[in-house]
């Protein structure tokens, strides 16, 4: 069974945000925790993504990033090639050049299947922006309109897309592990 990595932007995400909700419906989810929230540190954070993954053990997992969270984790994928990430869902992301960390992020597909969430509205990385760099990943991307950041001040609590998108890659996983003579089987009993 996959499990939930969740991989807050700057400052954390505090209760009521939507990835504390996702949070909440995986018994055995991990959240990483930055040892200073408020100094983006593209390279320390993605260290931050490793070291938590080590700590709390087998996967797969399934990473949900946001904001600064979600640059960290895509540098993470790329410089961690035996990372168990199995798939990513990064929501909002930052503008890497607002930080000063578009160099260090990859201009070629991303190892795991990755879906980036874009506003049309984000104060943080424009539509047109967040769309090149999704096309530079090779990852699938949903403009989810004008949603502002996708956070607590932009009206987010819960946000059922996340929720959807875990299920169906944990779906997705399951039939990717199972035995190819199992959907025979399947199929011969139901005849």
């Amino acid at each position: 069974m996959a499990r939930l990595l969740i991989v807050p932007g700057l400052h954390d995400s505090e209760l009521d945000h939507w990835q504390s909700w996702l949070q909440r419906f995986s018994r055995d989810a991990v959240r990483v925790v930055q040892r200073d929230w408020a100094a983006p540190d593209l390279q320390r954070w993605s260290a931050r993504i490793g070291a938590t993954l080590d700590r709390a053990g087998r996967g797969p997992w399934l990473a949900v990033a946001h904001s600064f969270g979600a640059l960290a984790l895509v540098h993470h994928l790329t410089h961690e090639p035996q990372s168990p990430v199995a798939a990513a869902l990064l929501v909002a992301p930052a503008d890497p050049d607002k930080f000063g960390v578009g160099e260090l992020l990859p201009s070629r597909a991303l190892p795991v299947p990755t879906t980036v969430a874009l506003s049309s509205s984000d104060p943080w990385l424009g539509l047109a922006a967040g769309e090149r760099w999704a096309r530079r990943w090779h990852a699938h991307s949903i403009n989810l309109g004008d949603v502002g950041h996708v956070n607590v001040a932009s009206g987010f609590g819960p946000f059922p897309l996340a929720r959807r998108w875990v299920l169906a890659q944990e779906q997705r996983l399951a039939r990717e592990r199972r035995p190819a003579h199992a959907s025979l089987l399947e199929w011969s009993f139901a005849v």
